[in-house]
């Protein structure tokens, strides 16, 4: 199991793609504490929101970053905040598509987390019930073809980012 640091560091090694399939409503990151209570508060967010340099890192380099986060209306106070941060990350070059299982149920997803990083390394997220990342676990070779399905049904079903927005922003 890769802890935050080691996880992190596959974001400077991977060639080519990252795919993420998010499935929680919330994650306590240690982090954003500050920034959290910031936007519940209506305060204006950091210049970065309007453009991702975690992002652009990666994208600036030809590299491709996706992901689909599924997700259930009513938002909760913490997928507002996210949700409000995706703009700089499409910004920044990342496509993100959104699958809200209260308006359309999509079947054939797992329950957890994962990236995928080359179509070839599959890394799935372990998180506390509360959404404390607990580590990484990278799965066997043999696990790729079923996340790569994972991923095509993702993709097939998400509306984009932009479009769900319209419909949802708060």
């Amino acid at each position: 199991m890769l802890d935050g640091t080691e996880f992190g560091r596959l974001f400077e090694s991977f060639q080519h793609t990252a795919f993420r399939l998010e499935t929680l409503d919330l994650y306590d990151v240690e982090e954003e504490a500050e920034e959290f209570a910031a936007f519940l508060a209506g305060e204006a967010m950091p210049p970065e929101w309007s453009d991702n340099p975690w992002v652009r890192s990666m994208t600036d380099l030809g590299k491709t970053v996706a992901r689909v986060h599924v997700l259930t209306s009513p938002l909760t106070d913490y997928l507002r905040y996210e949700l409000s941060a995706y703009p700089g990350n499409i910004t920044a070059g990342e496509t993100i598509g959104i699958i809200d299982r209260a308006a359309r149920p999509v079947a054939g997803l797992p329950d957890h987390d994962f990236w995928l990083f080359d179509d070839t390394d599959v890394y799935r997220m372990h998180y506390t019930a509360d959404g404390k990342f607990i580590g990484a676990e990278q799965l066997p070779a043999e696990a790729t073809p079923e996340y790569l399905r994972y991923q095509q049904i993702a993709e097939t079903h998400a509306a984009p980012f932009a479009e769900y927005w319209r419909q949802h922003r708060p």
